[in-house]
């Protein structure tokens, strides 16, 4: 039995309809994993492929999609069934025809505020999530703490600086930032928000409908802000979609600041990930940090 039928076989019986894979093209599924569309001729799934040993990524990005639409405010590829098959772990989810309807970024913006919105955590101020899961393909570690700033000093930028240290990095200032941090956000008590996690240009997108979507989260519960800082960091999104979010859940003061911090993470994840120039571009953004006025 190949692989296809064995996750045929647990389409089926997660359904309840009988599927058999008729066909499969290969498509983009970033960097990390490999991606492909199954179909059967009328029913068509989306299936992530990786490493057996990485089925516990996709059991997060299962549980984290399964969150973010039981809030009900923007669509998310369903996830049907997980698993390992062979020596490979799977994902398979609902697919859906992206990129080619009509881009309509205000009702992301909307859209996305509603989740931020969505009421979490039964009113108790804390921030993490009920498992570890992935940024990329690093760890993200989760462990839940009452304040925000300690939890993003710890296990944001000081568990991505200490990957760093291990890969060579040369972050001569970390310890200064790290010890700044709390300082930093002392003023800033957010409400506990539904995040995505890594919500970038690549995670966004639209149904051939027209219907905002998200999808490959990197899922916790944490400061909204997070979640629009990384969409400014590759070039930004549309004017329209922040003004939407503005209208619709307003920022606080003291973001355009914040942001250089909270993107941070993502700076040092891509040194992990991908090495080269991002140190330097770190370093900047560290020494940007400590001399600016909070």
């Amino acid at each position: 039995m190949n692989q296809w039928t064995e996750i045929a076989d647990c389409i089926s019986a997660a359904t309840g309809n009988k599927f058999t894979v008729e066909n499969s093209r290969s498509v983009g599924g970033g960097c990390i994993n490999q991606g492909y569309v199954i179909s059967n001729g009328e029913a068509n799934y989306f299936v992530k492929l990786n490493s057996a040993s990485l089925s516990e990524m996709f059991v997060a990005e299962a549980k984290g999609l399964q969150q973010i639409a039981s809030t009900k405010t923007i669509k998310v590829p369903q996830p049907i069934v997980w698993g390992t098959v062979e020596n490979s772990a799977y994902l398979v989810m609902e697919y859906l025809d992206l990129g080619k309807g009509k881009s309509n970024w205000k009702e992301m913006g909307k859209q996305l505020a509603k989740m931020h919105r969505y009421p979490i955590t039964n009113g108790e101020v804390k921030f993490g999530w009920d498992l570890n899961n992935t940024i990329g393909s690093t760890p993200q570690i989760n462990d839940w703490m009452n304040d925000w700033g300690d939890f993003f000093a710890k296990y944001r930028i000081g568990y991505q600086l200490k990957l760093a240290k291990k890969k060579g990095g040369n972050f001569p200032q970390s310890e200064a930032l790290l010890s700044a941090i709390p300082k930093i956000l002392t003023n800033h008590q957010p409400q506990p928000s539904l995040v995505h996690g890594d919500l970038w240009g690549g995670n966004a997108d639209f149904t051939s409908s027209g219907e905002p979507t998200i999808f490959d989260p990197a899922t916790y519960i944490g400061d909204r802000e997070v979640d629009l800082a990384m969409t400014e960091l590759f070039g930004g999104f549309p004017r329209e979609f922040y003004q939407a979010y503005e209208s619709e859940f307003p920022l606080t003061p003291g973001y355009p600041q914040r942001k250089i911090l909270y993107n941070l993470y993502h700076i040092l994840n891509h040194f992990n990930l991908f090495g080269g120039s991002y140190a330097s571009q770190a370093n900047s953004t560290i020494a940007k940090l400590l001399t600016s006025d909070f």
